[in-house]
């Protein structure tokens, strides 16, 4: 960058922003609190290290996980983005069980003898059970989904979790940050 604006960790730090910063592209000065929580989490010495030993394709993509892991880590001391993968996981299974079931009723309701016109109240069930099937396979899907692209540049891990799962951290710990982790403020207060 150098000259004008220094990148988000040349301003952190206090130092002056060469042109060949390996920040700069990854950590632009108008989102400093991006840079700020990496740094809390990994320090900046170490993801200059891992920034520099990887290709430039593979750089922007690095960034985005170590942001979603320092993210994470700060939610969850503990267990980190290990933990909201675990519950993603937890909740795709299930759904599977629950379409599994329902997959079973509906099967159940078809191998009924049949008469020549259906009962309203089967139909009713049989109905019912298409409807929740529909639901339950595209629950499946969609956290499936998430699971496959969680370094997504603009995944927010609160979209992912429960409010109940977020604050699990016990409120007596003052290391723990309770708030938004992406909201913005001052980093010199």
């Amino acid at each position: 960058m150098g000259g004008t604006s220094p990148c988000a960790s040349c301003k952190l730090l206090r130092r002056r922003c060469a042109k060949d910063c390996v920040f700069a592209p990854y950590f632009p000065s108008d989102d400093p609190h991006k840079f700020a929580i990496v740094h809390k989490v990994f320090g900046a010495s170490n993801v200059s290290k891992m920034l520099q030993e990887l290709p430039l394709q593979q750089r922007g993509d690095a960034v985005s996980s170590l942001v979603f892991e320092a993210t994470a880590r700060v939610r969850d001391p503990v267990y980190g983005c290990v933990g909201a993968i675990s519950y993603l996981q937890n909740q795709v299974s299930q759904l599977q069980m629950q379409l599994a079931v329902a997959q079973a009723e509906i099967l159940c309701i078809q191998m009924q003898p049949s008469e020549s016109t259906m009962s309203t109240h089967h139909q009713l069930q049989l109905d019912t059970l298409n409807h929740h099937l529909t639901h339950f396979s595209s629950d499946i899907e969609k956290s499936a989904s998430l699971l496959n692209h969680h370094s997504n540049n603009n995944l927010n891990i609160n979209s992912l979790l429960p409010s109940q799962y977020l604050n699990f951290a016990s409120s007596n710990n003052s290391n723990v940050i309770h708030q938004d982790p992406l909201k913005r403020e001052s980093l010199w207060t």
